[in-house]
């Protein structure tokens, strides 16, 4: 479960009489919101409803990692619960009808875990500039590697739809990529992922850090750029959806920079492969665009667009939702 910053993850541990397949076979259990910034402390109790289950990578056997989300004791949905109302959109018969898929690439930075620097930079000093770090190997460009494989042969092991890894622009940042995922699994498996990046990092004595521009000047940031089609957008004549869905998320462009993550304004400069917070722009192969559409999809007159703008920090729930809301939903 998601504690009160909406990105402190929370999890504890119950033992079952038997092994279990389906949410739906799992008891609601409870916690102590007071503790987590979700409750006050005369009436704290949260109650969690379990939504997704994950083969367990640390315990194995019949284990699973569970993603539950949280209610107060009547019902209601507590506000760091993003995914109810994003189960509410991916449910709609419009949206069920256009399959939405879902790539999300999940930038993030590993920092030394005493003094809040990146992996492999020098204490109080800086690395070589940016350039050789991007897909690098090495052990003066790849910094924390051991971390990234064994996280990602722990989410192939849980049943996430893991898709690939890369080292980062930035010296001590990485990428993994989840996807193609169909409407709130998307959500899911990134938060799912992130559980399992934590406890593996925890393991190793390093901080996962979300933070959109950890290091100040002339670095990269971190985004999660997401890469979505419909089914409308995928068949023939798909191109033009996709141009009419750009224009109605370019109508809505402070919206979703509202809802795309914490801080995201010190990542979207017009640097660095971003396009300016303000300005909503949207072309082909442009990685400095707002929304990048793909050579192939161009080419094919079918295809995906990818949106560029959500930080690394950004709820998936959200932005997955809002982008199918824009998509399909509204009708300006």
């Amino acid at each position: 479960m998601i504690g009160g910053s909406g990105l402190d993850l929370r999890s504890k541990a119950r033992t079952l009489p038997g092994p279990v397949t389906d949410p739906s076979q799992l008891p609601k259990w409870n916690y102590d919101g007071s503790s987590t910034g979700q409750a006050p402390g005369e009436d704290s109790e949260v109650i969690i409803y379990p939504q997704a289950i994950f083969k367990d990578p640390f315990r194995r056997g019949n284990n699973i990692l569970v993603i539950c989300d949280a209610y107060t004791p009547a019902g209601e949905p507590i506000p760091t619960n993003k995914r109810h109302a994003a189960a509410k959109i991916f449910s709609h018969p419009d949206v069920v009808a256009e399959e939405t898929w879902y790539g999300i690439e999940q930038e993030y930075t590993l920092l030394q875990k005493d003094i809040q620097w990146p992996l492999g930079w020098p204490v109080g000093g800086f690395p070589g500039p940016q350039g050789p770090y991007y897909c690098g190997a090495g052990a003066d460009k790849a910094f924390g590697r051991d971390i990234v494989d064994a996280h990602y042969k722990a989410c192939l092991y849980a049943g996430i739809n893991i898709s690939g890894i890369n080292g980062e622009v930035m010296p001590g940042q990485w990428e993994f990529q989840v996807g193609p995922s169909v409407g709130i699994s998307a959500g899911d498996e990134i938060w799912a992922a992130r559980y399992i990046l934590e406890r593996i990092t925890e393991i190793a004595g390093v901080v996962l850090s979300l933070d959109p521009k950890p290091i100040k000047g002339d670095w990269n940031g971190a985004g999660a750029h997401t890469n979505y089609s419909t089914k409308s957008m995928r068949e023939d004549g798909g191109y033009e959806v996709i141009k009419k869905a750009i224009e109605k998320l370019g109508k809505k462009h402070a919206e979703h920079i509202a809802a795309y993550g914490e801080g995201n304004e010190r990542r979207l400069t017009g640097k660095h492969e971003t396009a300016d917070i303000n300005t909503f722009l949207w072309g082909v192969a442009n990685r400095g665009a707002s929304i990048r559409v793909g050579r192939d999809t161009e080419k094919e007159g079918k295809g995906y667009f990818e949106d560029r703008r959500p930080a690394s920090n950004m709820d998936p729930y959200v932005v997955t939702s809002m982008i199918a809301d824009t998509t399909i939903l509204w009708k300006p």
